[in-house]
């Protein structure tokens, strides 16, 4: 087995104990099936999430959808996007709180964290954007946005992923 020195700084170390202590991440714990179902609701979260987030993309990169404006797909998406989102996060705390001397180990952890905030953050801004955008004349910056987009979301997943390899 492969021994990473750990993903935060020491001073963080009582902050994971803490969280590894809580009654919710014993509850899980002493659980046969909880972690499962919760582990099962975060991937649906995540599918649903990243199945709007590719079609939202690919219509951004000119791939898909082409008779659909942008503005429209947009806003039809974002309640699908905003609820895979709360439903992994809301999936994702519990799931944390269970190992979280794991993750507090964990690179792959620590590279989904950085991810997940840097995809939220271009997808708030990208989404915006494109709440508001004018088919006609779209912006040069759709493109490069919807690629990495894709990137950002796609790692999140691939390094959450690689979190059960640790």
């Amino acid at each position: 087995m492969l021994v990473f020195p750990t993903a935060f700084p020491e001073a963080s170390r009582p902050l994971f104990q803490w969280c590894e202590s809580t009654s919710i991440a014993e509850a899980i714990r002493d659980s046969t099936w909880m972690f499962a179902v919760i582990e099962i609701l975060h991937l649906l979260g995540l599918t649903v999430l990243l199945g709007s987030l590719v079609v939202l993309d690919l219509r951004l990169l000119g791939l898909g959808m082409r008779r659909q404006p942008v503005s429209r797909l947009a806003g039809e998406l974002a309640p699908w996007i905003r609820g895979g989102l709360a439903v992994m996060v809301v999936t994702g705390v519990p799931l944390f709180l269970s190992e979280a001397m794991k993750c507090y180990a964990s690179p792959p952890f620590a590279i989904k964290m950085t991810l997940l905030s840097l995809a939220i953050v271009s997808h708030l801004l990208i989404l915006r954007e494109a709440l508001r955008m004018d088919d006609s004349a779209r912006p040069q910056w759709t493109k490069p946005a919807a690629c990495i987009s894709l990137a950002l979301w796609f790692g999140v997943g691939l390094a959450g992923r690689a979190i059960g390899f640790q």
